[in-house]
């Protein structure tokens, strides 16, 4: 019976009900040592009905074992592992060790543990209790936190217990546990133990009410205490000593036993090593290698209550006893218990035991614990990983391997979405290289890369143009164009101009030149474009639309960024996803789809989030920003900007500062504040690398003459028109002629521009706005007649894609001109969530439901659930009809070009 935790009972019991019925979720219970945390979870657990129970419990001598948690509490389902996408089943196969191979990508892999827990929910829901969670391997806790935070189509209830203030990511419902009700406390104490009530009001108030606390003490008290007669013992038997006395009173050969299992857990490498440590280091002659000594250890230490058996490993009945176990043991006992495990273990496991017993540096121990990093790192456990290389660098001993294994470290950990201790690592292999150049460059790139994504752009840029291979100093003009430092951008490519011919010197040194003037910028351009065919990774695909964007052919560039979100997605790496996604939500947006952008920025903006890449975060929370602008909503835009330049400027990002600006600008467009508009598309222009950007103020030019033409400005129309001609003197491609002729109709009122433009329009988002703006021209001319057409194309175009501000204004446009029609019906799609549009494009695509949930990190029956909502809101009944829908909707247009 639990004391007065109805509170917390309910709380738990609430999370489960919701999974039952099919919204899943997860749940923190957080308190102290001995507070109940583990009470309350074997309580919801039986509370939870038919539902399915999988646990796990975090042990500290498996803290460094990669998935040693994730094995435990997926054990029991390995056979339903059929049921998952190829990529995800093949990722938890590694992890677990039941293939050879790597699990490789923490997406796939934690992708793949949802898709499991999700198939071992059925029928009835599934409970999945992780205890312990500040002992839980990285590996396991990152995979698991993963699925924790996808629950929600899910009859899953996720419940973590973790021991004071240790992180747990993501999880938002978090139950803090402490001292219990004094009256529950006194009612508990009088049932168990018999307190008397004024004893009991005295132990709550000198052990805080905690319950194990409680219990231990009274259950040490005599009669004559417990009843009053007597006074309480001074001190309390509390804190270390709650089990000091219990394992104090222990055999030599029970408390090494202990010992062994304080950092050992499974039992027979423990029963050996205690015969081992007993009898001085080896087995006596004559000695069973069963350990007859062990075997008469554990029967006293389960007789002790401190320990039990369970299955094939020994459990202290509370973490406090092995923490007792281990104040009581002298340090060089310690050392040589380790010493005796790692004779009888093997693998990760032994490693580790060589490094607790470790006396200095040794390398062949730090050369065991890289091995271990390197499994672990194959398998997808970058956490783990990390932890294995930072203290092989520590036992390490020539300094040019330790710094490398540091390096090594900090990469680990990066890709484990841990930025600060990436960072911490990176600067102490620096430290650590010496006079080794070599090495140090490949530090120095990492600096620049991490600084890139998280931190300081500028900083990013200084320290990668320090180097001289091709890979740096695409990587420095990669950071320089986020800055928006031209002049360095154009310093970089004529470096990288030295360098042999190939795709990327071709790009980079070809951007460099062109943003120079140099006629040979866009002949090499045109080159590396040449090898788009012969690309497979990611990142090369974001350099080709970065060309093709540099040559103003926005289709190859919107095609490119497809290409990179593709690869991405399938590659096994897709630590690279939320970058990419950057670019494939901005050419959404930009050719009109806006609720398809706003799906790949929030799927972007939570990836990113969690792998800690805050630079990419400040680039979707600035596409969203923009969104909402064209959608009218002037909280979620300033919110969103303000997220996104509380990032950006800090750091430097000029380019997502400048969409951030230009969102807030676009606003006051739509919203018709011409004047504000104006000013702050006068500010965007004006500001510098870091805090704006040349690419935003040159392809943002068309807005800015629209809101100075509005605002009275007819000069600084004029003005914003020149720097579009010259931003489009070099482009190729119909849409930005089209933008261009808009340009000249609205600042040299040349009617027959507007004209022009439609024609040249490949993009029907633009085409509207320029419908429009041509419509209230013929209109306010006195000529209703040929306005309204424009009008009514306008009005549709801007219903369907949702662009509620211009919507209204056309309409009152095609009203004041003589039309009061009915409104267009609004894109069916748009009545999808972010996540059924991103599932509805891919079954649109061909790909059955196993193939989606592996694209979009997600479980088959995660896909299923949504196809279940999607065809009532679609009011269709197949995958053929939904695929007919999509293409209808989504026309095939180019986007103007990526900010």
């Amino acid at each position: 019976m639990l004391y007065g935790r109805s509170a917390e009972i309910s709380a738990l019991d609430g999370v489960i009900a919701r999974a039952r019925d099919g919204s899943g979720g997860a749940a923190v219970v957080r308190g102290e040592a001995g507070a109940g945390k583990t009470a309350l979870l074997d309580a919801a657990a039986v509370r939870g009905g038919p539902m399915r129970v999988l646990r796990t419990t975090g042990v500290e001598p498996e803290s460094g074992l990669a998935f040693a948690a994730l094995h435990q509490v997926l054990r029991p389902v390995t056979g339903l592992l059929g049921a998952l996408p190829e990529p995800q089943r093949d990722a938890v196969r590694a992890a677990l060790g039941l293939a050879a191979g790597g699990a490789g990508d923490p997406y796939l892999l934690g992708a793949g543990v949802l898709s499991l827990l999700a198939e071992a929910a059925a029928p009835d829901g599934l409970i999945c209790v992780v205890d312990d969670v500040q002992w839980v391997d990285r590996a396991s806790a990152d995979a698991l936190l993963f699925a924790a935070r996808r629950l929600s189509a899910e009859k899953i209830a996720m419940l973590f217990a973790v021991r004071g203030d240790a992180p747990v990511k993501g999880v938002p419902l978090t139950v803090e546990v402490g001292g219990l009700p004094a009256s529950a406390a006194a009612e508990m104490l009088a049932s168990r133990h018999g307190v008397a009530p004024g004893v009991a009001r005295e132990l709550v108030e000198l052990t805080r009410a905690n319950p194990l606390a409680l219990g231990e003490i009274a259950a040490r008290l005599t009669p004559a205490q417990l009843a009053g007669r007597r006074p309480l013992p001074d001190p309390l038997p509390g804190g270390a000593r709650l089990f000091g006395d219990g394992v104090a009173a222990l055999s030599d050969a029970a408390r090494h036993l202990a010992l062994a299992a304080a950092v050992e857990p499974e039992l027979a490498p423990v029963l050996l090593a205690t015969e081992r440590f007993c009898a001085g280091g080896a087995v006596r002659p004559g000695g069973d290698t069963g350990g007859r000594t062990g075997r008469a250890a554990l029967a006293e230490l389960e007789e002790s209550g401190l320990a039990g058996l369970s299955g094939t490993r020994l459990h202290f009945r509370h973490p406090l006893i092995r923490s007792a176990v281990h104040e009581a043991a002298a340090p060089a006992d310690v050392r040589r218990m380790h010493a005796a495990l790692a004779e009888v273990t093997e693998g990760d496991a032994r490693a580790w035991h060589l490094a607790g017993a470790a006396m200095g540096r040794d390398e062949r121990v730090a050369a065991a614990l890289a091995a271990a990093a390197e499994r672990a790192r194959d398998r997808g456990g970058y956490g783990t990983a990390a932890t294995a290389l930072a203290r092989a660098a520590e036992l390490t001993p020539e300094p040019r391997a330790r710094a490398a294994r540091l390096k090594d470290a900090a990469v680990a950990a990066w890709l484990g979405g841990r930025p600060g201790q990436a960072e911490s690592l990176l600067a102490e292999a620096r430290d650590q290289a010496g006079a080794d150049a070599g090495l140090a460059m490949e530090i120095a790139q990492l600096r620049g890369r991490f600084e890139l994504n998280s931190g300081n752009a500028a900083e990013a840029v200084r320290i990668l143009a320090a180097g001289d291979s091709l890979g740096m100093l695409a990587d420095a003009a990669e950071a320089a164009s986020y800055v928006g430092d031209t002049a360095a951008v154009v310093e970089l490519g004529r470096r990288a101009a030295a360098h042999p011919e190939g795709f990327l010197r071709d790009a980079v040194a070809g951007i460099g030149l062109a943003l120079d003037g140099d006629a040979a910028g866009p002949v090499l351009l045109r080159r590396a474009l040449a090898r788009a065919g012969e690309l497979g990774e990611a990142a090369e695909y974001l350099w080709a639309a970065a060309a093709a964007s540099q040559l103003g052919e926005s289709d190859v560039a919107t095609e490119m960024a497809d290409r990179a979100g593709r690869v991405a997605r399938v590659s096994g790496m897709t630590g690279q996803l939320p970058v990419v996604l950057e670019f494939v939500a901005t050419a959404e947006r930009l050719a009109g789809r806006l609720a398809s952008s706003r799906a790949v920025s929030e799927e972007g903006l939570e990836l990113a989030r969690e792998a800690g890449y805050a630079n990419t975060v400040a680039a979707h929370l600035a596409n969203l920003a923009v969104l909402a602008a064209l959608r009218g909503e002037e909280d979620a835009c300033e919110r969103r900007a303000r997220e996104a330049l509380a990032i950006a400027v800090p750091h430097r990002v000029g380019l997502r500062a400048g969409v951030a600006a230009y969102a807030r600008a676009l606003l006051d467009l739509c919203l018709g504040r011409y004047a504000t508009s104006h000013e702050r598309f006068s500010a965007l222009v004006a500001a510098g690398p870091g805090l704006g950007h040349p690419t935003v103020a040159g392809r943002t030019a068309p807005d800015r003459v629209e809101a100075a033409v509005g605002a009275g400005d007819h000069a600084g129309a004029r003005a914003a028109l020149e720097d579009y001609r010259r931003w489009s003197a070099h482009a190729a491609t119909p849409e930005s002629h089209a933008l261009l002729a808009r340009c000249r109709g609205l600042a040299e009122s040349a009617e027959d521009a507007f004209g022009e433009a439609l024609r040249l329009h490949t993009n029907p988002f633009e085409a509207a706005r320029t419908a429009l703006l041509l419509g209230e021209r013929l209109r306010r001319a006195q000529r209703p007649g040929e306005a309204r057409a424009h009008l009514r194309m306008a009005w549709e175009t801007f219903e369907r894609a949702g662009a509620g501000p211009w919507a209204r204004r056309a309409r009152g446009e095609l009203r004041a001109a003589g039309e009061s029609g009915q409104a267009p019906r609004p894109a069916v799609l748009d009545a999808l969530t972010p996540q059924e549009l991103r599932i509805a494009g891919l079954v649109a695509d061909g790909l059955s439901s196993r193939q989606v949930a592996a694209r979009l990190f997600l479980s088959p029956r995660t896909v299923e659930y949504h196809l279940y909502k999607i065809y009532p809101k679609l009011g269709i009944g197949s995958r053929t009809e939904l695929a007919r829908l999509v293409v209808l909707q989504k026309a095939p247009v180019a986007a103007e070009d990526m900010l």
